[in-house]
Parts: C-alpha cells; sequence; structure tokens
C-alpha cells in the first residue's frame, strides 16, 4: 500500500488547489484525491445527528453513504467494505469525531495514513487561505455596512439589518443585539424571533449575555458547555441553542452598550477567527448604534421643543370671527395649500402661519419668516433665492436662500404686496416648478415648502393697478384668512390683556393684577391702531411699571400719551441736544405710523422714505420694528 510518487504528486496538487480558490476546499480537496489516485468516487463526510452531512464530493452528484464511513468511525481506523476505503480524519474545526474521506476503487496503492495526514495538511492550509480570503472580505464588507448604518437613525431597525449582516457574514443561523438599559437592569435584544415585538428582554446578569456584559471578555460555547447555555431562553423562543459566541458592544468613548450575541454556526463550531470577527463587526456596529441612539434622543428633545412651541401658539378669542379663523386652520393645515393671511399691522398674521404650520405634517421641519417690506430691493432676491459666490459685490461666498433652508417646512412671506415685480416672476416660478435658482447661478435646486403669504394691503385693487401679477395673486390665495381688527372683536381685548399680562408678571415674579371695570372699559373702548401688538406692549409696560394689585383707567393712560407740547404748541423734549434729537424722531416717526393706522410701508412714503430705511431708522431709535 505505500506509494509515496501517486501521493507527492497528489501534494502537488493539493497545493495548487489550495491556491486557486475557486470553490470550497473540500470540494478542492475530493476531486484532487480522486484524480492522484484513480478513484471512480471521493467523498468527505461528517458525523451529525440524526444523519451524516455530505460535506463534499467528486463527482458532485455522489449522495449514497457507504457502510465502511460508519465502520472506520467506530474502529478509528482505515476500513475497506464492499469496494470502499474509509479514513478517518481530524476536521478542521477541531470537533471531537472528525470527518470521515470515501474513496471507491482507488486504481493506484497509497498508505492510508499518509493520505489521510495529506488530506488533514491540505484542508488546513485551504481553510487558512479561505480565511485570509474571508478576512478581507469581510473587512469589505465591514466598511460598506458601516457606512449605511451612519446614516440610520431608527436604532430597531439597525438592530434588524445588522443581525440580518452578521448571520450572512459568520454563516450562523441568528444573531441578536442586546442592549443594556441600566434604570431598569436589563437587557433588551433585538431580533428576537418567536417573541412578542420580535424582542427579548432578559435579567442583565442572565445566561452567557449577562456575563459578557458584565465581564467585557468575549466568551463561546458549544455542545460539550451545554450547562452553559439558558435554557430557559430556549423554551420561551422555541429554539435550541447548539453553539453560541457572544461579544461585548461598546461604544468609542468605552461605554457598555450591551452584547452582540450569534447562535448556531452551520458548518461545526464558532472559530477564533469569528470570535476576532465578530469583535471588528461589535466595534463598528457600536459606533452605528451609538449615532442612532444619539440621533433618536435629539429628535425626541426636537419633538418636545416642537410640542412646547405648538402649545404656545394659540388663537385666543371668543369672537365669532376668531371661532371660526380656528376652524379654517385645523381644516387647512394638513391640505398644503398656499394661504394668503390679509388683515392690519399686528392682528396677529404670523401667529396663523405658525397655527398652520405646527398643525401639519411640516411640523418638525424648519418655519422661517421673510418681512419682504423691510429687505432693500436689490437684496430681497438673494434672501429669498440664495446667491452664488460672486453674483454681486459683497457675495464673498454662496449662500442658501430662504427656499432651501425652509425646504420640508413651512416659508412666511410677510407684506407680500411691496414684492418687486421681479421678485414677483422669480416667485411664481418657484411655486410653479417648485425649483429655485440662485442669483448668480444656474443650477435649478428642487425645493418642498408651503408658502404662507401675509399682507396688510388689498391685493385684489393692486392686481388692479398693475402693481401685483394676477397669475401670482391666484396661486398665493387658494386659501384666504383675512384677520379682523381689534377693536372689531369685542371683550376679546380683556381676554388677550389678561393673557399677556399674566405672561410679562410671571416673568417679573410677581401675581398678575386684576383690572377695574374703568380699566375694562378704557380697552374694550381704545381704538388700537397697533392692534394685538400695541395692546402686548402696553401689558408688558404695566406688568413692569406698576405694582398695584388692581391696574385703574388711570394706569392705562400711556394708551392716549402722545408727544406733549408745550407754549405756542412746540414739542417739550428735554434732555442733551442728541438724545432730544432721537426723541423728536421717535415721536416725529410714531406720529405718521399711527396716522397710517400702522402700515409702516405708507408711513415711509409720508415721510420720503423708503420702507426699508424707515425700517432701519427705527432700529437705530431702538423703535419697535417688528412687522406681523
Amino acid at each position: 500500500m505505500m506509494t509515496t510518487q501517486p501521493l507527492a504528486k497528489l501534494a502537488v496538487d493539493l497545493i495548487a488547489a489550495v491556491g486557486e480558490g475557486a470553490q470550497p476546499f473540500d470540494g478542492r480537496v475530493a476531486a484532487a484525491v480522486r484524480d492522484a489516485l484513480g478513484a471512480s468516487a471521493v467523498a468527505l463526510w461528517r458525523p451529525a445527528a440524526p444523519e451524516w452531512r455530505r460535506l463534499a464530493a467528486a463527482p458532485a452528484t455522489l449522495v449514497e453513504l457507504p457502510e465502511a464511513a460508519a465502520e472506520a468511525l467506530d474502529a478509528e481506523r482505515p476500513t475497506e467494505l464492499a469496494g470502499w476505503f474509509a479514513i478517518p480524519i481530524a476536521s478542521p474545526d477541531g470537533g471531537r469525531q472528525g470527518d470521515v474521506l470515501v474513496l471507491r476503487a482507488p486504481t493506484v496503492k497509497f498508505s492510508a495514513e499518509d493520505l489521510a495526514t495529506l488530506v488533514e495538511s491540505a484542508r488546513t492550509a485551504a481553510l487558512a487561505t479561505l480565511q485570509d480570503a474571508g478576512r478581507t472580505e469581510r473587512l469589505a464588507e465591514l466598511v460598506s455596512l458601516s457606512l449605511e448604518w451612519g446614516e440610520s437613525s431608527d436604532t430597531a431597525a439597525l438592530l434588524e439589518r445588522m443581525a440580518e449582516a452578521a448571520t450572512r457574514l459568520f454563516d450562523c443561523d441568528r444573531a441578536t443585539i442586546f442592549l443594556w438599559k441600566r434604570s431598569a437592569a436589563q437587557l433588551v435584544g433585538r431580533p428576537a424571533l418567536g417573541m412578542p415585538d420580535n424582542q427579548l428582554t432578559l435579567p442583565e446578569d442572565a445566561g452567557v449575555v449577562g456575563r459578557v456584559v458584565q465581564s467585557g471578555e468575549p466568551l463561546r460555547t458549544s455542545l460539550r458547555d451545554a450547562e452553559m447555555v439558558d435554557r430557559a431562553t430556549d423554551k420561551s423562543t422555541g429554539y435550541r441553542t447548539d453553539s453560541l459566541l457572544c461579544v461585548p458592544l461598546d461604544a468609542p468613548g468605552g461605554e457598555r452598550l450591551g452584547a452582540f450575541e450569534l447562535i448556531n454556526k452551520r458548518t461545526g463550531e464558532f472559530s477564533d477567527d469569528d470570535v476576532s470577527g465578530l469583535l471588528e463587526f461589535a466595534r463598528l456596529a457600536a459606533v452605528a448604534v451609538a449615532n442612532a441612539q444619539q440621533v433618536e434622543e435629539l429628535v425626541r428633545e426636537r419633538d418636545a421643543l416642537v410640542e412646547q412651541a405648538a402649545s404656545g401658539v394659540r388663537m385666543l378669542g371668543e369672537a365669532p370671527a376668531i371661532a371660526a379663523l380656528r376652524k379654517t386652520i385645523q381644516r387647512v393645515a394638513d391640505a398644503d395649500l398656499a394661504v394668503l393671511v390679509l388683515g392690519e399691522n399686528g392682528t396677529g398674521k404670523e401667529v396663523v402661519a405658525q397655527s398652520l404650520h405646527f398643525q401639519s405634517r411640516r411640523r418638525n421641519a424648519p418655519l422661517l419668516a421673510v418681512n419682504c417690506a423691510a429687505i432693500a430691493e436689490s437684496l430681497l432676491e438673494s434672501e429669498l433665492f440664495g446667491h452664488e459666490r460672486g453674483a454681486f459685490t459683497d457675495a464673498r461666498e454662496s449662500r442658501a436662500g430662504k427656499f432651501e433652508l425652509a425646504d420640508g417646512g413651512t416659508l412666511l412671506l410677510d407684506e407680500i404686496g411691496d414684492m418687486s415685480p421681479g421678485g414677483q416672476a422669480k416667485l411664481l416660478r418657484v411655486l410653479e416648478d417648485k425649483t429655485v435658482v440662485r442669483v448668480g447661478g444656474a443650477e435649478e435646486r428642487k425645493v418642498d415648502v408651503r408658502v404662507v403669504a401675509a399682507t396688510n394691503r388689498d391685493l385684489s385693487e393692486r392686481v388692479r393697478e398693475g402693481k401685483f401679477r394676477e397669475d401670482l395673486f391666484y396661486r398665493l390665495c387658494v386659501v384666504t384668512i383675512e384677520l379682523p381688527p381689534l377693536r372689531d372683536r369685542g371683550d376679546d381685548v380683556i381676554l388677550l390683556a389678561e393673557h399677556f399680562l399674566k405672561n410679562f408678571c410671571q416673568t417679573r415674579g410677581r401675581k398678575a393684577p386684576k383690572f377695574s371695570a374703568a380699566a375694562k372699559r378704557k380697552l374694550t373702548t381704545h381704538n388700537w391702531p397697533g392692534n394685538i401688538r400695541e395692546l402686548r406692549n402696553l401689558m408688558e409696560r404695566v406688568a413692569y411699571l406698576t405694582d398695584e394689585a388692581t391696574i385703574d383707567a388711570d394706569e392705562l393712560s400711556i394708551i392716549d400719551r402722545g408727544p406733549t407740547r408745550g407754549a405756542g404748541g412746540e414739542l417739550a423734549i428735554e434732555g442733551e441736544l442728541t438724545e432730544a434729537t432721537y426723541e423728536f424722531q421717535r415721536r416725529y416717526i410714531n406720529q405718521a405710523v399711527e396716522r397710517a393706522r400702522g402700515n409702516v410701508a405708507a408711513a415711509a412714503r409720508s415721510l420720503g422714505l423708503h420702507r426699508s430705511n424707515l425700517y432701519r431708522k427705527m432700529g437705530q431709535l431702538g423703535m419697535d420694528s417688528e412687522k406681523e
């Protein structure tokens, strides 16, 4: 039986086969042995309960298990039976029983012991080659996976994807990622097949996973270590664990997030290479999990802030017009229709826009506002649509406009009636095509923005005058909401005054005073040219300048206070010349605004100023230039 030449040639063939890397290594070994020894068939079998498992065969159609295989395994030596040679060889994963190589009718004599040694060595070398290649492939896939994971903000979905990738890369039946919930002393695992909500909850010190979380050391088990497996978990999931590998899941900063567990290696037991591979896998997974958890926490904080902001936006009032307004807002908020809000300055047009936004599906996206009258005509297009570097003298860098910044959300265009013809044309294009082109650029950028327009002007009259595009007007007024002036809202004045006064007094740390009957009459009979804004400002002054428990009408005389006059009708102003000049300008501008019934643009025309210059002057003088 001792023939060295065929085995020497076989060794060369096996080395070549190992280097090819085209087929599973057992298939290359079987084919090389068959060809070298002139056998009609060669197969590798592994004993497994309840039936043997064929690892490889040449030809591949060979499915019959020769009786010689069981005989050789029981005798632990080569056996010849019914034309078959069966040779026990060690399995590459170090299993207790090993595998069996069977040959049918070999025509070349050989040493069974030498053949077994040669095959074992070839398989080990081939396995190492495959493992090296596998490590490279696995690392490449891990890098690709980590990039995908980094885009996820849903932890539960992320864990499902990680588990699917792990079962594929490590050739196992199941994978579960356990996150450590310290506050409840629990480990929460996902995915957990067979469990409610695909989730398994364990005490933080339970089983192999608990030991890994507590110790921070990898742990693997096999059938030889059955006592280490938590059979209670098997019973609850309806699944039997035969082999298990578990490693800690540690965030980059060292915080233990939980553990990563693999169950039942399909080709035997988990190897040292699996341990090192899963540690690398878990390291990248931990980064993605930590990021996803951080994003989820930020989303929760954002949602809480949105809820807080939304709860603070209320259309207060019991007047029939306000009750109807609230119903209209509720109906159209989620319809994503363009809305035109009409009303005098200070009536609450911005509050309407906020209510529409926070009651819509866009509530978690930006809500931005642009006052079209407060920005110079030459800069308005840049403000809305953005500009590219070098588009004009001061454009030192590219900048996104409000439409891009509000993408996914809502954009309030206040004082839309004062927009230039060029700006109107560009706005119409955005509304029709949902694209913007930055000033000085050519690239069309898609935007998804709900536009709420507001004005104190009669836009239909401006359309008739040719000062506002008719097509844009109809684009903007799909839904029209008209706000009543405060003077027409009856007792809502008292309700709003009490609301503002209470809020300002809370800020100051004092109890809100009550209004006397005379004070209430004063409030309800005043004309309120500045509407709600004027009332709010008055209540702020009352909260800080009075300490009485009851506010009387005399303490509201500030409502009627205009510039005081001395003898001969001149303005009585005291102080140094500079301050007196500022005071005169403040009073003069206030008079112009009051004559224009709160319309700052009209006041600017009466003063011979451009509206943007008037806003700038009001800001310099410390005046309230906020617009609805």
